[in-house]
């Protein structure tokens, strides 16, 4: 299987699966899809492969999050790039301690689909 370009983790399998085929129409590029910081950590090798790395930052009810995801990349050396997204306020502490990370983004979901595409953009260069 090819090392995909994007990776994005997201509880709801529906929206993953969604994701996939929009990455597909617009940048016809593989997306790995995670529904858990577990399956993101055996995932290990194709996850530190890919250029773009999609958070949710809750990820339900006495899961790791988002955050537990973003620092286990960045103890792994992760060189690509980190977005967060959130369903949240900014009022919500998990949204707050994202938006305090250097060189990361956080969007609100749903993602419109112009905002996917210049994500997008910028990891295709």
């Amino acid at each position: 299987m090819a090392d995909p370009g994007v990776v994005f983790l997201d509880d709801d399998k529906d929206l993953r699966d969604l994701f996939v085929d929009v990455v597909a129409l617009l940048a016809e590029r593989e997306c790995l899809t995670v529904g858990s910081v577990d399956e993101l950590v055996r995932q290990r090798k194709r996850v530190l492969a890919a250029e773009l790395v999609i958070l949710d930052i809750n990820l339900g009810p006495g899961a790791p999050s988002g955050l537990d995801a973003y620092r286990w990349l960045r103890a792994q050396n992760f060189t690509g790039r980190i977005v967060f997204l959130t369903g949240h306020a900014a009022s919500h502490p998990l949204v707050a301690e994202a938006r305090q990370l250097a060189g990361v983004r956080v969007f609100e979901k749903p993602l419109p689909v112009p905002t996917i595409a210049r994500l997008l953009e910028r990891e295709q260069h």
